[in-house]
């Protein structure tokens, strides 16, 4: 009697894009993967990138973004990110791939003839690789869902292979997966109304590589109107509910009731032959009415930094997860913040009294190197001085050792030695493993990265944040974890100069004894605090995290 195949049928959505970068298509996969799991189903997600890289690591923040930090210690596309906010859930390796990935995991195999001497060519070993990843991370979760969205636009040569592999999947499990393109609507202000022809194009795109979506989701300045929607279902062979309208809104968060306002995910279950369930958005709503409430007070932070331009124009992708943070928390207290974006090098030369002026809080983020450091140790300073609020991240923790020991401890020339490495008093410098790296140029995943605990000192300002908001791993231990990315640390040889002064190191690693934490006294400063982990990776729109939320709780109160 032959057996019954008792094999759970996953379900799967390819999210590609259309007509321009950027369009939000991380957002739109993200907002679709939550609709689905408060409808109770289990649903992961997985971004596959174009780029020849192994990870985000060692991209610049201006040219792609902010690479997001994950728990496991993978240097992923800010897109993990935004799904990370949206499920509440911490991913990691393999929801993220590339193509870099891709290719060298086909190439190491063939080179251990695992192949058996056939040639290796892009089709089948190409795709049957995405494939094979997309069904590994489905079975390790135990997903009936699988989210995957395709980097880049229709029609890139770069990620051609992706696309095939959607195809080659639904044509291997017909009624398991349905494709879903975001797609871009312009209104050029001469013509005064939406134009559907580079979409009509893009679609075309999709249909030259055997793809027909299941639905289009258009992104535009307003909702569309039907002949717009009849417009699509004409060209591009579709039904016109099958067209979903994603204008541009206030905040990200909203797409999800958005859309499930036009049934997309009802449409979904049913295409994808889905038992439909009723989608509880009860808890995002409540968070929703947070976002839009009107605030009682009005802060304005500065953030002092050195990654904001790209030739003309500003971007905020290079600290997406800062921001993110920031409006996690001032939502959460009904505070209104206004961020004011300091260029670090121009402190350099201008002085930094007329840049900054006097904020209710500073904020000195990540970074790597020397161009703009001067400008952020004087932040650091000023803040200090001025007894304005202080939130140190990583390089802006470092920075701010450097500031101590130049202002209080008067060692002029103290220094990061990753700046100087001639310096007399390195308060800051590479542990001897990572010095191992950078004499191979092993620049790649060899930092400190991913979570690392660490022992909370009782009585100091991070202990009690932490306490206050429940967030230790360990309250008996006094045991935190954070995010890490960075090879260089506070030198432990100078602790006692540093202790003997004022200063707190408040919270060490359990594994080799290294700062993580520092902070000045409450009697001294209303809140100065650097923390070498990234406490802005870990911040979800549900639960922000515990020292965002203190930072701008003080500077609120800063007159």
């Amino acid at each position: 009697m032959p057996q019954k195949n008792t094999e759970k049928r996953v379900k799967y959505i390819f999210v590609s894009g259309g007509v321009i970068s950027g369009i939000g298509k991380g957002t739109t996969a993200a907002a679709i993967a939550f609709l689905l799991k408060s409808a109770g189903y289990r649903v992961s997600a997985i971004k596959f990138e174009n780029y020849l890289n192994l990870d985000a690591g060692t991209i610049n923040p201006i040219e792609h973004g902010d690479p997001f930090l994950c728990e496991d210690g993978t240097e992923a596309d800010m897109d993990i990110g935004t799904y990370e906010k949206f499920l509440g859930e911490d991913l990691g390796r393999d929801n993220f791939v590339t193509m870099g990935q891709i290719y060298q995991t086909v190439i190491d195999r063939e080179r251990r003839f695992e192949y058996s001497g056939e040639d290796v060519e892009a089709i089948p070993y190409i795709t049957d690789e995405i494939i094979r990843r997309i069904k590994h991370l489905a079975h390790k979760k135990n997903a009936d869902i699988v989210s995957i969205e395709l980097g880049g636009t229709t029609g890139e040569y770069q990620n051609m292979f992706y696309y095939e592999a959607s195809r080659i999947l639904a044509l291997k499990n017909p009624g398991d997966v349905i494709h879903i393109h975001v797609t871009y609507v312009p209104t050029p202000p001469h013509l005064g109304e939406p134009k559907t022809k580079p979409s009509q194009l893009s679609v075309r795109t999709l249909n030259s590589m055997g793809i027909q979506p299941d639905f289009i989701i258009a992104r535009s300045e307003k909702y569309l109107d039907q002949r717009r929607r009849d417009r699509f279902a004409l060209f591009c062979n579709m039904r016109s509910e099958d067209v979903i309208s994603n204008p541009d809104l206030e905040s990200v968060y909203e797409i999800p009731i958005v859309l499930s306002e036009q049934g997309l995910d009802q449409k979904i279950m049913q295409k994808l032959q889905l038992p439909e369930k009723k989608t509880d958005l009860s808890e995002w709503k409540e968070f929703l009415k947070k976002v839009k409430a009107k605030k009682n007070k009005k802060v304005e932070i500065a953030i002092v930094g050195k990654y904001f331009g790209t030739g003309d124009y500003q971007l905020r992708d290079s600290y997406a997860a800062l921001f993110d943070a920031i409006d996690h928390a001032s939502w959460n207290l009904g505070v209104d913040v206004e961020t004011k974006w300091v260029n670090a090098e121009k402190i350099e030369k201008e002085g930094i009294e007329n840049l900054i002026g006097t904020p209710d809080g500073i904020i000195v983020p990540i970074g790597w190197g020397v161009r703009g450091a001067e400008g952020m140790i004087r932040a650091a300073s000023y803040a200090r001085e001025k007894k304005i609020p202080y939130l140190g991240l990583c390089y802006g923790m470092q920075l701010s050792v450097i500031a101590y020991a130049r202002d209080i401890l008067k060692w002029k020339d103290a220094n990061t030695t990753e700046n100087d490495p001639n310096t007399k008093h390195p308060v800051i410098h590479l542990i001897p493993m990572q010095k191992e790296f950078m004499d191979r140029r092993a620049y790649g995943g060899t930092m400190r990265l991913g979570t690392w605990d660490a022992r909370v000192k009782k009585g100091t300002k991070a202990y009690e944040i932490y306490e206050k908001h429940d967030s230790f791993i360990s309250k008996e231990k006094g045991l935190t974890s954070e995010r890490h990315r960075h090879r260089y640390e506070f030198n432990n040889d100078y602790t006692k100069d540093f202790e003997s002064n004022g200063f707190v190191i408040s919270a060490r690693s359990i594994k080799e004894n290294l700062a993580e934490i520092i902070e000045l006294p409450k009697d001294v400063h209303p809140f100065y605090i650097g923390t070498q982990g990234h406490p802005e990776y870990k911040s979800k729109p549900l639960k922000p995290h515990p020292i965002f939320l203190e930072f701008i709780r003080a500077a609120s109160k800063n007159e």
